[in-house]
């Protein structure tokens, strides 16, 4: 049997099991250290928080840990586990792992004692380093642009997306229903040949774990993802595009975090060009004006999670049909569709109560409203 038939085989009859078990095991470990997280790891909120009482964070801990613990022990016992093993092993998924696990010791830390922006993006340059100097040297994505040149743009775009996807995580389930459908689309192109099967046992890993993360973040969340979940999430969901995209789909690597993309980098330029701090925590993301504009968190996760399901379909249709006429227009019609949520979010509709939360009422329970940016 061909070796690459025989890896796809292996993944797919994999499949189920790494699903389950990362799911399960994400959150197992978060109940298992729920005291912990609430002793050492309450977020409080604050001026610029979406959320109004203290709820802990540092639920990324248990979905990085499953994410990477689980493939490696089904590998281990698996009778097929061979084949899963020299995926694991292929040097780029350990640089990533490696770089991963740097970053959630860096997050786990701002979450507890929060750092100043230069240790913390000294680190994440470290990081993004190890990962795309373990990048294979015929990988490639527009072959026209000097390899050394790509290489710095990569290296550039991968420590944006780690710090927009942190940036974005400020409301209950944003980074579920942003992730979600992203890694599931992920796996779907794996088995269209257009991501790497190495990356496609990452994105079936991180799908399980997300969604053994989100009862617990559901609104109003009884648990934050935090930095030492959002900022690895980042990086490794990063990787996973780079793969995408050096496999000759651009457009559909573009596609599947294009609101995110856009709402972060938007927000961004708008803050550098009024000349405000934009390292600091803000409240200006679209997403967070729909809630102040009147928005219930359910109502703006919605929207977002409608969008993205599309623009995951969209992802998939320009692999299966491979026409670059299909790519143009795919891209445009996403654009356009998020270029009309952010005008939605944008827009106020009506006030919340005062001391309230954009549910209408202050939660008696310790749950809250949002994340902190």
């Amino acid at each position: 049997m061909n070796p690459d038939v025989e890896v796809y085989r292996v993944l797919a009859e994999a499949g189920v099991s790494i699903l389950v078990g990362t799911g399960a095991a994400t959150a197992g470990l978060i109940l298992a250290s729920m005291p912990l997280l609430r002793r050492y790891a309450l977020a409080r909120p604050g001026a610029r928080s979406s959320h109004v009482v203290p709820t802990p964070q540092g639920g990324g801990a248990a979905v990085v840990a499953a994410a990477l613990l689980v493939p490696i022990l089904i590998a281990t016992l698996s009778s097929d586990g061979g084949a899963l093993a020299r995926l694991l092993a292929a040097p780029p998924v350990v640089a990533t792992a490696i770089a991963a696990v740097g970053l959630a010791v860096l997050g786990l830390v701002d979450d507890i004692r929060p750092l100043p922006p230069l240790p913390r993006l000294v680190f994440q340059v470290a990081a993004v380093t190890l990962v795309v100097v373990a990048v294979p040297a015929d990988w490639r994505i527009v072959e026209a642009v000097p390899a050394i040149l790509e290489r710095l743009a990569v290296a550039l775009g991968l420590l944006w997306f780690v710090n927009l996807v942190n940036f974005m995580d400020g409301l209950d389930w944003m980074t579920v229903v942003e992730l979600v459908p992203l890694t599931a689309a992920l796996v779907v192109l794996t088995g269209l040949d257009a991501v790497p099967p190495a990356g496609g046992l990452v994105a079936l890993a991180l799908l399980g774990a997300l969604l053994g993360f989100a009862p617990f973040n559901r609104p109003r969340a009884r648990l934050f993802l935090g930095d030492v979940g959002s900022l690895p999430l980042g990086l490794v969901t990063g990787w996973l595009l780079l793969g995408l995209a050096g496999r000759g789909h651009l457009a559909a690597a573009l596609l599947l975090p294009l609101y995110y993309l856009a709402d972060a980098t938007l927000t961004l330029m708008r803050r550098v060009v009024r000349r405000e701090r934009f390292w600091e925590a803000h409240r200006t993301h679209f997403y967070q004006r729909a809630t102040a504009g009147g928005l219930s968190v359910p109502e703006v996760i919605g929207r977002v999670a409608a969008v993205n399901l599309v623009l995951a379909g969209l992802a998939i249709g320009t692999v299966a049909v491979a026409d670059v006429r299909l790519d143009i227009a795919a891209l445009l019609l996403g654009a356009a569709l998020v270029t009309a949520l952010l005008a939605d979010l944008f827009r106020t509709r009506r006030r919340a109560p005062a001391g309230g939360t954009p549910f209408g009422d202050t939660p008696p329970d310790g749950t809250s409203a949002g994340d902190a940016p």
